[in-house]
Order: C-alpha cells, then sequence, then structure tokens
C-alpha cells in the first residue's frame, strides 16, 4: 500500500509532483537525483579553480558547475521492460495518417522510469558564464484517462520508491502529477501570457488541419502552456513537433532565477525503442506588456539564454506502480470535476490571471487535501466537492470583466 500523504509529508510529496520536470508546474522543493548518476568524482573541499571535467557542448568546465544541482534523494532499482521495434505495428498497421498519430499518442501511456536533465547551452550577455545543469528522477505511470477519438487525455502520476538507510525500500510515495491533453484539429488554444496570464488563441482552419495541440497541466489541473504541432511518421520515426510557444518558469528555474519570466520555447515527442523522449529547446525571456493579447510580447524582446532539455521516458516492469490504480479508483470522481468545471471557465473566459496564492495557500494544497480525504476512505459526495472546486476556483481566478 502506498505511504499516506499527510501534513508536512503531504505538502512535500505535493511539491515535488510540481518540480520534477519542465513541463509540471510552478511549485516544489530540491529533487531527488537518479541513482548512480550525476555525482560528482572530486571531493567538495578541492576548489573548483583546480579540478575540472568535461561537459558536453562547453568542454571543460570547473567541477562545481558541471555538478549537476536537484538534490540526491536516491530511489530503488527498476526493472527495464524489453525493447520493441519501431515502427510500432499499431502505427505501422494504422489505415490512415490520423489513425497513426492516434496510435503514437495511445502508446505514450505505462509505466515508466523518468529522467529530467536540462542544462544552459548559451547566454546573451557579454558578462555570461554557464551555470550549472539540473538533474531529476522519477517512476511514473502514464494513464488514459479520456479517449474520445480526436481528443486524449493522458494522467501522469507519480509513485516514487526510495532507497531506505538500512538498504530496504520504503512504501510507495504516491501523488498526482502532471496531465497531457491532445487534440486533433484544434482551433481554441488557452497560451500562456505572461504575468500568471492566460488566454484564448484562435487558430485558423488551415493552421489546424490535420495538427494536434498538446495541452499540458499543472498537478492541480490547472494550465501550464497549450501548442500546436504535427505528428510525422517515417519509416520507424514517429515524432510530434511543436510550435514556438509560451509556458511559465517551473520551480526549477524561478526558485533560483530572477532575470527572466518566460520560456518560450519548441517541444518533439518522440517514440523510441525504450519508451519515448520529450525534447525542449528553451529560450529564456523577458516577457512584454501582453494586454493586447499576444504571445510574443514586446517588439524588442529581451532573451537571456537558450537551455535544452531531454525528458527520458523508459518503461518498466518493476517497482509495480499499481498503487496509482487504487488511487485513481478512490479520487477519480473528484479530479474529472475539477477538469469539468476548468473546462467551464475556459468557455467562459478569453483572458484570465490565476493568483499564485490565496491567503497563504496555494491552489495545488487545497485540492491535494480534499483528494487526500477520499484517499483514506471518506466516501465521495458529488454535490459537496463541486461546492469545494467551484468555491476555491473562484477565489483563485481574476473576475470575469
Amino acid at each position: 500500500m502506498p505511504a499516506k500523504l499527510s501534513g508536512i509529508r503531504f505538502v512535500r510529496l505535493a511539491s515535488l509532483a510540481c518540480a520534477l520536470s519542465g513541463a509540471g508546474c510552478q511549485q516544489s522543493l530540491d529533487q531527488p537525483r537518479f541513482p548512480t548518476e550525476g555525482k560528482s568524482t572530486v571531493p567538495s573541499a578541492v576548489a573548483a579553480s583546480e579540478a575540472r571535467t568535461y561537459v558536453f557542448g562547453w568542454g571543460d568546465l570547473s567541477a562545481s558547475l558541471a555538478k549537476p544541482r536537484g538534490g540526491t534523494t536516491q530511489g530503488t532499482g527498476v526493472t527495464l521492460a524489453p525493447t520493441r521495434p519501431l515502427p510500432l505495428p499499431e502505427i505501422a498497421t494504422a489505415p490512415t495518417a490520423f489513425a497513426r498519430d492516434r496510435a503514437a499518442i495511445l502508446a505514450l501511456a505505462g509505466d515508466y522510469r523518468v529522467s529530467f536533465h536540462f542544462m544552459e547551452a548559451l547566454g546573451f550577455a557579454a558578462d555570461y558564464r554557464p551555470t550549472r545543469p539540473y538533474h531529476s528522477w522519477a517512476t511514473e505511470q502514464v494513464r488514459v484517462l479520456e479517449d474520445r477519438g480526436t481528443f486524449i487525455s493522458l494522467q501522469h502520476t507519480l509513485v516514487m520508491v526510495f532507497a531506505q538507510p538500512d538498504g530496504s525500500a520504503s512504501a510507495p510515495m504516491l501523488t498526482k502529477h502532471w496531465r497531457q491533453d491532445w487534440t486533433f484539429e484544434d482551433t481554441a488554444l488557452h497560451t500562456f501570457r505572461g504575468h500568471e496570464t492566460w488566454a484564448r488563441r484562435r487558430a485558423s482552419a488551415a493552421e489546424a488541419k490535420g495538427a494536434w495541440t498538446q495541452g499540458v497541466f499543472q498537478v492541480d489541473d490547472s494550465p501550464r502552456y497549450e501548442a500546436l504541432g504535427r505528428w510525422e511518421h517515417q519509416g520507424n520515426l514517429s515524432v510530434w513537433t511543436s510550435e514556438r510557444a509560451w509556458r511559465p518558469l517551473p520551480r526549477r528555474e524561478f526558485s533560483v532565477r530572477k532575470d527572466y519570466n518566460v520560456m518560450e520555447g519548441v517541444h518533439r515527442i518522440v517514440l523510441t525503442p525504450t519508451g519515448w523522449l520529450h525534447e525542449q529547446q528553451n529560450w529564456k525571456r523577458v516577457a512584454g506588456e501582453t494586454s493586447a493579447g499576444s504571445d510574443r510580447g514586446s517588439a524588442s524582446p529581451i532573451y537571456v539564454a537558450e537551455e535544452l532539455g531531454l525528458d527520458r521516458y523508459e518503461r518498466i516492469t518493476a517497482p509495480s506502480l499499481a498503487a496509482a490504480d487504487e488511487y485513481w479508483r478512490k479520487t477519480g470522481d473528484y479530479w474529472a470535476l475539477v477538469r469539468q468545471v476548468w473546462r467551464e471557465e475556459f468557455a467562459l473566459r478569453e483572458r484570465f490571471t490565476l493568483r499564485p496564492a490565496v491567503d497563504g495557500k496555494r491552489l495545488f494544497e487545497h485540492h491535494f487535501a480534499y483528494a487526500e480525504k477520499l484517499e483514506t476512505g471518506e466516501p465521495f459526495d458529488a454535490t459537496n466537492a463541486e461546492k469545494h472546486v467551484r468555491s476555491t476556483l473562484e477565489a483563485f481566478l481574476s473576475p470575469i470583466p
């Protein structure tokens, strides 16, 4: 059985879910590093000026800069699933491009070991110097929440098993992670505009023809970013490439950086024999004035640096992530209500601002606390749950003008 989330542990694990990936959300804490990876071989007592090591793309750097940030907690070992030949049979035998795209999206579901890697590749200031890369890990289930043909929703759930000092494994620590919604020929996107604001962007029918949007949502089901892109299937290559789009900073960045406030990036989802890869090219920039509704902000933007990200999803057969199934059996009705209320808000609002906290409490804390009661045995009351969801969102959303 998964360990119960309560008190300080609940807040820290909820925050952990926010921090793990660039896709995740905006609140977090320092993260565990993938076991056996990313550890410096240089003693801390050695001055950085005296010890250097090779870093891809940079050459030799001081050991202090080369050592990734992201925490030190270790997980237990995993058993990788057998590799699979590409193209996947369900893609190779699909009768249409639409069917191939659907098969590729559905192939993202499964149980995974995930490793998150981010590194700045260049800076634009005259006095720029390289920054430390970032590295964290997770074991996570990706489940199909909805499949309506032209709409597929995939939910990520962390099921983390940590190595204890005595060599034993902890009980699985479970918490809801991010969500990705895929919509075919979507013409109404909800895009980030900077300054904790999102607005509707209407794509033309020609722009959306044959394309899929990927909408990414935070652990509390609030929006993060949405981008239009297309799947390409050539031989054994299946890859989705997005347009260039804005998103808010993840905690791994805004906890340490104050010189920029928007990530403007291109994303790729690539199927691999072991699972899939989420590749990112992110431009770190200062948001311009966006009241006019432009995704691009000011005419003369200020770019700070470029960051490259590689999030690897590798299929596993152990440890078991079945604890996620029990969690969703108990809390799924509540989270379905949260998604439904958000859909209603999206339909009502062309533009909205989401407050980061109300009375010192963040949105995810309200939702996770309610879901925890259900997880620990409280019966689900749809009327009470809907009242809670609506009143909570009303407190965090800007009033409709």
